[in-house]
Protein backbone atom coordinates (compact mmCIF):
# COMPACT_ATOMS: atom_id res chain seq x y z
CA UNK A 1 0.00 0.00 0.00
CA UNK A 2 1.07 3.21 -0.76
CA UNK A 3 1.90 6.21 1.87
CA UNK A 4 1.40 9.05 1.26
CA UNK A 5 1.52 12.79 2.95
CA UNK A 6 -0.81 15.66 1.72
CA UNK A 7 0.24 18.90 2.28
CA UNK A 8 -2.49 21.61 2.09
CA UNK A 9 -5.01 19.14 2.53
CA UNK A 10 -8.23 21.49 2.51
CA UNK A 11 -7.61 23.54 -0.93
CA UNK A 12 -9.00 22.65 -3.98
CA UNK A 13 -5.86 20.63 -5.18
CA UNK A 14 -5.26 18.90 -1.75
CA UNK A 15 -9.14 17.83 -1.64
CA UNK A 16 -9.02 16.34 -5.30
CA UNK A 17 -5.96 14.06 -4.02
CA UNK A 18 -7.68 12.75 -1.30
CA UNK A 19 -9.85 12.02 -3.26
CA UNK A 20 -7.52 10.53 -5.37
CA UNK A 21 -5.84 8.27 -2.80
CA UNK A 22 -9.12 6.83 -1.87
CA UNK A 23 -10.16 5.47 -5.26
CA UNK A 24 -6.54 4.42 -5.64
CA UNK A 25 -7.06 2.36 -1.93
CA UNK A 26 -3.69 4.45 -0.54
CA UNK A 27 -2.74 4.87 3.31
CA UNK A 28 -2.51 8.43 4.02
CA UNK A 29 -0.49 9.30 6.94
CA UNK A 30 -0.07 12.77 7.09
CA UNK A 31 -2.19 16.33 6.77
CA UNK A 32 -1.13 19.49 6.70
CA UNK A 33 -4.07 22.24 6.55
CA UNK A 34 -4.46 25.60 7.52
CA UNK A 35 -7.32 27.20 9.02
CA UNK A 36 -10.61 24.84 7.59
CA UNK A 37 -11.85 23.02 10.70
CA UNK A 38 -14.65 21.62 9.48
CA UNK A 39 -13.12 19.93 6.24
CA UNK A 40 -9.86 19.18 8.23
CA UNK A 41 -12.18 17.47 11.07
CA UNK A 42 -13.71 15.23 8.25
CA UNK A 43 -10.33 14.57 6.53
CA UNK A 44 -8.51 13.30 9.98
CA UNK A 45 -12.33 11.41 10.91
CA UNK A 46 -11.78 9.54 7.61
CA UNK A 47 -8.21 8.85 7.44
CA UNK A 48 -7.09 9.32 10.85
CA UNK A 49 -3.46 10.36 9.57
CA UNK A 50 -0.06 9.94 12.51
CA UNK A 51 0.29 13.46 12.39
CA UNK A 52 -1.71 16.77 11.89
CA UNK A 53 -0.24 20.18 11.16
CA UNK A 54 -2.78 23.23 11.79
CA UNK A 55 -3.12 26.85 12.44
CA UNK A 56 -2.70 27.21 16.11
CA UNK A 57 -5.92 28.48 16.66
CA UNK A 58 -7.34 25.30 15.94
CA UNK A 59 -5.20 23.07 18.29
CA UNK A 60 -7.35 23.47 21.00
CA UNK A 61 -10.65 22.35 19.31
CA UNK A 62 -8.88 19.82 17.14
CA UNK A 63 -7.82 17.54 20.24
CA UNK A 64 -10.86 18.22 22.05
CA UNK A 65 -12.63 16.74 18.98
CA UNK A 66 -10.16 14.27 18.65
CA UNK A 67 -8.27 12.65 21.41
CA UNK A 68 -4.78 11.26 21.16
CA UNK A 69 -3.94 13.57 18.14
CA UNK A 70 -0.50 14.21 17.31
CA UNK A 71 -0.24 17.77 15.81
CA UNK A 72 3.06 18.73 14.42
CA UNK A 73 4.23 21.31 12.25
CA UNK A 74 4.03 21.58 8.28
CA UNK A 75 7.58 20.33 7.99
CA UNK A 76 7.14 17.84 10.41
CA UNK A 77 4.38 16.10 8.40
CA UNK A 78 6.35 16.65 5.25
CA UNK A 79 9.16 14.46 6.69
CA UNK A 80 6.91 11.56 7.43
CA UNK A 81 8.04 7.73 5.95
CA UNK A 82 6.16 7.73 2.65
CA UNK A 83 6.27 7.00 -0.58
CA UNK A 84 4.76 10.50 -1.90
CA UNK A 85 4.27 14.05 -0.59
CA UNK A 86 1.57 16.14 -2.61
CA UNK A 87 2.94 19.43 -1.81
CA UNK A 88 -0.13 22.04 -2.87
CA UNK A 89 0.17 24.27 0.42
CA UNK A 90 0.16 27.77 -1.78
CA UNK A 91 2.16 30.38 -1.93
CA UNK A 92 5.82 30.95 -0.66
CA UNK A 93 4.36 29.17 2.53
CA UNK A 94 4.41 26.04 0.81
CA UNK A 95 8.14 25.96 0.24
CA UNK A 96 9.44 25.06 3.24
CA UNK A 97 7.32 21.85 3.86
CA UNK A 98 7.73 21.01 0.09
CA UNK A 99 11.99 21.36 1.21
CA UNK A 100 11.07 19.45 3.71
CA UNK A 101 9.86 16.83 1.90
CA UNK A 102 12.68 16.96 -0.89
CA UNK A 103 14.85 16.25 2.20
CA UNK A 104 13.50 13.22 3.01
CA UNK A 105 14.18 11.43 -0.96
CA UNK A 106 10.77 10.78 -1.35
CA UNK A 107 9.19 11.78 -4.62
CA UNK A 108 7.29 15.28 -4.25
CA UNK A 109 4.22 15.63 -6.53
CA UNK A 110 4.11 19.53 -6.91
CA UNK A 111 1.32 21.26 -6.49
CA UNK A 112 2.85 24.72 -5.65
CA UNK A 113 4.59 26.53 -8.48
CA UNK A 114 5.56 28.99 -6.69
CA UNK A 115 8.33 27.07 -4.71
CA UNK A 116 9.68 26.31 -8.41
CA UNK A 117 9.70 29.74 -9.33
CA UNK A 118 11.08 31.04 -6.40
CA UNK A 119 13.75 28.40 -5.26
CA UNK A 120 14.12 26.01 -8.33
CA UNK A 121 18.03 25.64 -8.98
CA UNK A 122 17.72 25.25 -4.84
CA UNK A 123 15.22 22.59 -4.94
CA UNK A 124 16.87 20.56 -7.55
CA UNK A 125 20.20 21.22 -5.39
CA UNK A 126 18.22 19.69 -2.23
CA UNK A 127 16.71 16.81 -4.44
CA UNK A 128 20.11 15.38 -6.32
CA UNK A 129 21.48 15.40 -2.89
CA UNK A 130 18.83 13.60 -1.11
CA UNK A 131 17.52 11.29 -4.39
CA UNK A 132 13.99 12.60 -4.29
CA UNK A 133 11.85 12.87 -7.23
CA UNK A 134 10.01 16.31 -8.41
CA UNK A 135 6.96 15.24 -10.44
CA UNK A 136 4.86 18.11 -11.54
CA UNK A 137 0.79 18.06 -10.83
CA UNK A 138 -0.13 21.56 -12.79
CA UNK A 139 -1.86 20.03 -15.93
CA UNK A 140 0.39 21.70 -18.19
CA UNK A 141 3.51 20.82 -16.51
CA UNK A 142 2.34 17.19 -16.21
CA UNK A 143 1.36 17.58 -20.06
CA UNK A 144 5.25 18.39 -20.89
CA UNK A 145 6.28 15.48 -18.76
CA UNK A 146 4.59 13.30 -20.57
CA UNK A 147 5.46 14.58 -24.15
CA UNK A 148 9.22 14.82 -23.27
CA UNK A 149 9.26 11.00 -22.23
CA UNK A 150 11.66 8.92 -24.08
CA UNK A 151 13.03 12.34 -26.35
CA UNK A 152 16.43 13.85 -26.29
CA UNK A 153 16.38 17.30 -24.93
CA UNK A 154 19.06 17.76 -27.90
CA UNK A 155 15.88 17.52 -30.21
CA UNK A 156 13.69 19.65 -28.48
CA UNK A 157 12.94 22.91 -29.94
CA UNK A 158 10.01 24.84 -27.95
CA UNK A 159 7.73 23.82 -25.24
CA UNK A 160 4.26 25.19 -25.24
CA UNK A 161 1.84 25.75 -22.18
CA UNK A 162 -1.76 26.28 -23.22
CA UNK A 163 -4.18 28.79 -21.37
CA UNK A 164 -7.88 28.42 -21.51
CA UNK A 165 -7.66 32.42 -21.66
CA UNK A 166 -9.80 32.55 -18.30
CA UNK A 167 -12.86 34.62 -17.98
CA UNK A 168 -12.14 37.99 -20.07
CA UNK A 169 -10.41 36.01 -23.41
CA UNK A 170 -12.73 38.31 -25.31
CA UNK A 171 -14.83 40.79 -23.21
CA UNK A 172 -15.40 42.98 -21.13
CA UNK A 173 -13.52 45.84 -23.54
CA UNK A 174 -13.19 47.43 -20.42
CA UNK A 175 -10.87 45.38 -17.91
CA UNK A 176 -11.68 47.96 -15.39
CA UNK A 177 -15.07 46.70 -15.05
CA UNK A 178 -14.04 43.61 -13.58
CA UNK A 179 -15.05 42.79 -10.23
CA UNK A 180 -13.76 39.75 -7.76
CA UNK A 181 -17.26 37.72 -8.82
CA UNK A 182 -16.37 37.85 -12.05
CA UNK A 183 -12.97 37.16 -12.00
CA UNK A 184 -13.74 34.61 -9.56
CA UNK A 185 -15.94 32.30 -12.55
CA UNK A 186 -13.52 30.69 -14.59
CA UNK A 187 -15.21 28.97 -17.97
CA UNK A 188 -13.30 25.79 -16.93
CA UNK A 189 -10.84 24.93 -13.54
CA UNK A 190 -12.06 24.82 -10.37
CA UNK A 191 -9.83 26.10 -8.20
CA UNK A 192 -8.88 28.47 -5.34
CA UNK A 193 -9.97 32.41 -5.43
CA UNK A 194 -6.09 32.79 -5.90
CA UNK A 195 -5.19 31.08 -8.57
CA UNK A 196 -8.35 31.53 -10.27
CA UNK A 197 -7.74 35.62 -10.16
CA UNK A 198 -4.42 34.93 -11.51
CA UNK A 199 -6.01 32.76 -14.85
CA UNK A 200 -8.04 36.02 -15.45
CA UNK A 201 -4.96 38.26 -15.38
CA UNK A 202 -2.89 35.80 -17.33
CA UNK A 203 -0.31 35.78 -14.80
CA UNK A 204 -0.95 32.00 -14.01
CA UNK A 205 0.56 30.83 -17.39
CA UNK A 206 3.57 33.74 -16.68
CA UNK A 207 4.40 31.69 -13.37
CA UNK A 208 3.71 28.12 -15.07
CA UNK A 209 6.40 29.78 -18.08
CA UNK A 210 9.07 30.36 -14.94
CA UNK A 211 8.04 27.04 -13.60
CA UNK A 212 8.51 25.51 -16.43
CA UNK A 213 12.24 27.16 -17.16
CA UNK A 214 13.06 25.99 -13.70
CA UNK A 215 11.26 22.23 -13.55
CA UNK A 216 12.47 21.23 -16.89
CA UNK A 217 15.70 23.34 -17.28
CA UNK A 218 14.92 24.89 -20.49
CA UNK A 219 15.82 28.32 -21.97
CA UNK A 220 12.96 30.86 -21.07
CA UNK A 221 13.29 31.91 -24.91
CA UNK A 222 12.16 28.12 -25.96
CA UNK A 223 9.27 27.85 -23.67
CA UNK A 224 6.02 30.19 -25.35
CA UNK A 225 2.11 30.03 -24.29
CA UNK A 226 -0.91 29.84 -27.06
CA UNK A 227 -4.55 30.20 -25.65
CA UNK A 228 -6.58 27.45 -26.10
CA UNK A 229 -10.17 28.11 -24.65
CA UNK A 230 -11.43 24.42 -24.78
CA UNK A 231 -8.69 23.48 -22.59
CA UNK A 232 -8.52 20.22 -23.98
CA UNK A 233 -4.70 20.12 -25.20
CA UNK A 234 -3.04 20.78 -22.20
CA UNK A 235 0.70 21.49 -23.33
CA UNK A 236 2.60 20.09 -26.87
CA UNK A 237 6.57 19.66 -27.13
CA UNK A 238 7.43 21.31 -30.58
CA UNK A 239 10.88 19.43 -32.06
CA UNK A 240 13.63 20.44 -34.14
CA UNK A 241 12.50 18.59 -37.53
CA UNK A 242 9.10 20.79 -37.26
CA UNK A 243 6.98 17.79 -35.13
CA UNK A 244 4.85 18.03 -32.14
CA UNK A 245 3.49 16.11 -29.70
CA UNK A 246 0.79 16.91 -26.99
CA UNK A 247 -1.33 15.58 -24.00
CA UNK A 248 -4.95 15.96 -24.35
CA UNK A 249 -7.63 14.71 -21.94
CA UNK A 250 -10.27 16.01 -19.60
CA UNK A 251 -9.83 19.48 -17.29
CA UNK A 252 -9.77 17.54 -14.29
CA UNK A 253 -6.66 18.00 -12.20
CA UNK A 254 -7.52 14.26 -10.47
CA UNK A 255 -6.48 13.02 -13.86
CA UNK A 256 -3.19 15.06 -13.34
CA UNK A 257 -2.81 14.28 -9.37
CA UNK A 258 -2.96 10.60 -10.75
CA UNK A 259 0.07 10.72 -12.57
CA UNK A 260 2.34 12.20 -10.01
CA UNK A 261 1.05 9.28 -7.53
CA UNK A 262 1.02 6.12 -9.83
CA UNK A 263 3.97 7.02 -12.16
CA UNK A 264 5.37 5.13 -14.01
CA UNK A 265 1.65 3.37 -14.00
CA UNK A 266 -1.71 4.40 -15.51
CA UNK A 267 -4.77 3.50 -13.44
CA UNK A 268 -7.98 3.55 -15.14
CA UNK A 269 -10.64 6.13 -14.55
CA UNK A 270 -13.84 6.77 -15.84
CA UNK A 271 -12.59 9.67 -17.53
CA UNK A 272 -11.83 7.42 -20.09
CA UNK A 273 -15.01 7.52 -22.02
CA UNK A 274 -15.32 11.04 -22.42
CA UNK A 275 -16.28 12.62 -25.45
CA UNK A 276 -13.51 14.40 -27.13
CA UNK A 277 -13.90 17.93 -28.75
CA UNK A 278 -14.70 18.42 -32.24
CA UNK A 279 -12.89 21.88 -32.43
CA UNK A 280 -9.97 22.84 -31.08
CA UNK A 281 -8.40 26.53 -31.22
CA UNK A 282 -5.51 28.13 -31.05
CA UNK A 283 -4.74 31.98 -30.48
CA UNK A 284 -1.75 34.29 -29.50
CA UNK A 285 -1.95 35.76 -26.27
CA UNK A 286 -2.94 39.55 -26.56
CA UNK A 287 0.21 41.52 -25.00
CA UNK A 288 -2.01 44.05 -24.15
CA UNK A 289 -5.01 42.59 -22.74
CA UNK A 290 -2.74 40.56 -20.54
CA UNK A 291 0.47 42.67 -19.35
CA UNK A 292 1.09 40.87 -16.64
CA UNK A 293 1.66 37.70 -18.84
CA UNK A 294 4.64 39.95 -20.29
CA UNK A 295 6.40 40.98 -16.60
CA UNK A 296 6.61 36.89 -15.59
CA UNK A 297 8.52 36.63 -18.83
CA UNK A 298 10.56 39.92 -17.92
CA UNK A 299 11.09 38.39 -14.30
CA UNK A 300 12.21 34.98 -15.76
CA UNK A 301 14.65 37.07 -18.28
CA UNK A 302 15.78 38.70 -14.69
CA UNK A 303 16.10 35.58 -12.73
CA UNK A 304 16.57 34.44 -9.35
CA UNK A 305 15.34 36.90 -6.98
CA UNK A 306 13.24 39.00 -9.81
CA UNK A 307 11.24 35.45 -10.01
CA UNK A 308 10.54 35.44 -5.82
CA UNK A 309 9.57 39.27 -5.85
CA UNK A 310 6.82 39.65 -8.61
CA UNK A 311 5.54 35.66 -7.30
CA UNK A 312 4.75 37.73 -3.58
CA UNK A 313 3.80 40.88 -5.11
CA UNK A 314 1.21 39.03 -6.92
CA UNK A 315 -0.15 37.25 -3.45
CA UNK A 316 -0.57 41.12 -2.23
CA UNK A 317 -2.28 42.16 -5.48
CA UNK A 318 -4.69 39.81 -6.04
CA UNK A 319 -5.74 39.84 -2.19
CA UNK A 320 -6.45 43.56 -2.54
CA UNK A 321 -8.47 43.51 -5.78
CA UNK A 322 -10.40 40.28 -3.64
CA UNK A 323 -11.07 42.85 -1.12
CA UNK A 324 -12.13 45.65 -3.56
CA UNK A 325 -8.63 48.17 -2.64
CA UNK A 326 -7.93 48.20 -6.18
CA UNK A 327 -9.22 48.01 -9.87
CA UNK A 328 -8.43 44.80 -11.92
CA UNK A 329 -5.77 46.29 -14.42
CA UNK A 330 -3.62 47.34 -10.78
CA UNK A 331 -2.69 44.03 -10.43
CA UNK A 332 0.14 44.11 -13.34
CA UNK A 333 0.72 47.17 -12.89
CA UNK A 334 1.65 46.40 -8.97
CA UNK A 335 3.77 43.17 -10.26
CA UNK A 336 5.93 45.72 -12.76
CA UNK A 337 6.45 48.43 -10.28
CA UNK A 338 8.03 46.05 -7.78
CA UNK A 339 10.15 43.90 -10.16
CA UNK A 340 12.00 47.65 -11.56
CA UNK A 341 12.78 48.29 -8.03
CA UNK A 342 14.22 44.77 -7.27
CA UNK A 343 17.75 44.55 -5.93
CA UNK A 344 20.06 42.19 -8.24
CA UNK A 345 21.80 39.60 -5.71
CA UNK A 346 22.39 36.02 -5.84
CA UNK A 347 19.63 33.74 -4.71
CA UNK A 348 20.16 31.54 -1.66
CA UNK A 349 17.76 30.54 0.87
CA UNK A 350 18.33 33.37 3.20
CA UNK A 351 17.87 36.23 0.52
CA UNK A 352 15.45 34.45 -1.21
CA UNK A 353 12.71 34.82 2.05
CA UNK A 354 14.67 38.54 2.53
CA UNK A 355 13.15 39.61 -1.09
CA UNK A 356 9.91 37.64 -0.56
CA UNK A 357 9.04 40.09 2.73
CA UNK A 358 10.78 43.00 1.23
CA UNK A 359 8.41 42.51 -2.31
CA UNK A 360 5.04 42.08 0.10
CA UNK A 361 5.58 45.60 1.35
CA UNK A 362 6.72 47.13 -1.76
CA UNK A 363 3.60 45.53 -3.50
CA UNK A 364 1.15 47.19 -0.53
CA UNK A 365 2.67 51.02 -0.95
CA UNK A 366 0.99 50.68 -4.21
CA UNK A 367 -1.77 48.47 -3.91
Amino acid sequence: MKRVVVLGSTGSIGQQALEVCRLRGYEVVGLAAGKNLETLSRQIAFWKPRLVAAEESLHAELKARFPGLRLATAEEVAALEAEVAVAAIPGLAGLAPTRAAVRTGKRVALANKEAMVAAGPLLWREAEAHGAEILPVDSEHSALFQALLGERREDVAELILTASGGPFLREPEDLAQVTPEMALRHPRWRMGPKVTVDSATLFNKGLEVLEAKELFRFPLERIKVLIHPQAYVHGLVRFVDGSLKAQLGPTDMRLFIQYALTYPERAETPLKDLPIPGVLEFLEPDPKRFPALAVAYEAGRRGGLAQVAVSAADEVAVEAFLQGKIPFPRIPEILARVLEATPAEPLTWESLFAVDAWAREEAKRWA
